[in-house]
């Protein structure tokens, strides 16, 4: 992970000389964070991931002149991410003529002693919103303020969402 000093000094870099190299620098640390946000978000999908991720940085590079430095980079980034998954999602709702999909139950044997269902399948369980939230706290290791940051939601909407997400988990784990 970069330093403040030398984030601050690659970010000033392509604002003032539109230097890719230091772009790329910035990529680099940051890509793997943002790829398991959206794997995480997206159930796994790699391609999706890739492909949100790729849109993620593309938009970064186009508009680093508007990163003001209020927050955190990585904080700046994770916003753009969370846009672009919700952009995504919002155009897969239109194509599909605002279908609804409920996912399956789950199927895994209540019998044996250590049938405990997997988190991924938990959180394949979570809606959208909630998904992103367990996954910015626990997954990403993220504060609440920092996830009201990204996802532009007040405190305790995000705490709400959170307490959902672990309850329906919970509830899908016990079973």
């Amino acid at each position: 992970m970069l330093g403040k000093v030398e984030e601050l000094k690659l970010i000033s870099q392509c604002v003032l000389f539109d230097d890719r190299d230091a772009f790329g620098m910035l990529v680099e640390a940051y890509q793997p964070e943002i790829r398991r946000f959206f794997l995480s978000l997206t159930m796994g999908d790699r391609q999706l991931s890739e492909d949100l991720a790729q849109e993620t940085f593309i938009k970064a590079y186009t508009n680093i002149r508007s990163f003001k430095g209020l927050s955190k980079f990585g904080t700046w980034l994770y916003r753009i991410g969370y846009n672009e998954f919700y952009t995504y999602k919002s155009r897969q709702r239109e194509d599909a003529y605002e279908e609804v999909i409920q996912p399956d139950e789950p199927s895994y044997p209540v019998e044996t002693a250590d049938a405990a269902m997997d988190v991924k399948e938990c959180m394949k369980m979570l809606n959208d919103i909630e998904r992103t939230v367990i996954t910015l706290f626990y997954l990403e290791d993220q504060p609440i303020k920092k996830i009201c940051q990204i996802t532009g939601m007040p405190d305790g909407t995000v705490k709400s969402h959170l307490a959902r997400a672990k309850a329906k988990m919970a509830k899908l784990l016990r079973h």
